[in-house]
Formats: structure tokens, C-alpha cells, sequence
């Protein structure tokens, strides 16, 4: 897997994070693009989610959990459809991030 804005990351790498840090991370990505799409710079708002798809690629690839990976794809799969249409929505991204938060106890107590 060659990463294009994380070059300092590897699978090995990512591995190593629990599971609910790779979440924490993602959600991050979404949360400057929440910034983003508030401050309406599309282009610095698609930025955020090629790097969160590059994160949840990864995250997918390592992940054994079947019923965490087909939700986080159906995430994916929202964003992507955004971010095809460069047509952000700030409902549609806050539910996503809080949906990515909500996997785990770890990374729900963050929403709070």
C-alpha cells in the first residue's frame, strides 16, 4: 500500500495504533474538514477526506471485525459521494465523524 499524504506511514505502522486511536484519527481528518467546510474552502475540505479515505483504507485492509469493517465501507461510501460532487454537507460530514466515534467505548467518550 503506497500512501500519497501520510508518506511517513505504513501498514506496519498503523498497525500498531489500537484500534480506537485509527478511529480517533480518521475522526480528526473529518473534523478539520468540518473547519473547512464552515470556512467554505472546498478545496482544502477535499484534502481532509483523501486523507481520511487514505486512513480508512489502511484501517480496512488490517481489520478482521466484519460488522465494524461493512460500516465503516457504508462511511466511505457517504464520503465518497461528497466528495465526487465536491458538495460537502455539515449534517451529512458531523454524522459521519460522530458514526466513526461511536464504534468504540474509547473513542464515544471523545463525543462528549
Amino acid at each position: 500500500m503506497t500512501f500519497i499524504h501520510h508518506k511517513t506511514l505504513t501498514k506496519e505502522k498503523w498497525s500498531k495504533y489500537p484500534f480506537y486511536k485509527q478511529l480517533l484519527m480518521i475522526a480528526n481528518e473529518l473534523n478539520r474538514a468540518k473547519n473547512m467546510i464552515a470556512a467554505e474552502d472546498f478545496k482544502e475540505t477535499g484534502n481532509c477526506y483523501e486523507r481520511a479515505f487514505e486512513l480508512i483504507d489502511v484501517t480496512v485492509a488490517l481489520l478482521p471485525r466484519r460488522n465494524i469493517l461493512r460500516e465503516l465501507l457504508r462511511l466511505r461510501d457517504v464520503m465518497a459521494g461528497m466528495y465526487s460532487e465536491n458538495k460537502y454537507i455539515q449534517e451529512t460530514n458531523t454524522c459521519i465523524y460522530n458514526s466513526i466515534l461511536s464504534f468504540t467505548p474509547q473513542s464515544y467518550l471523545m463525543l462528549n
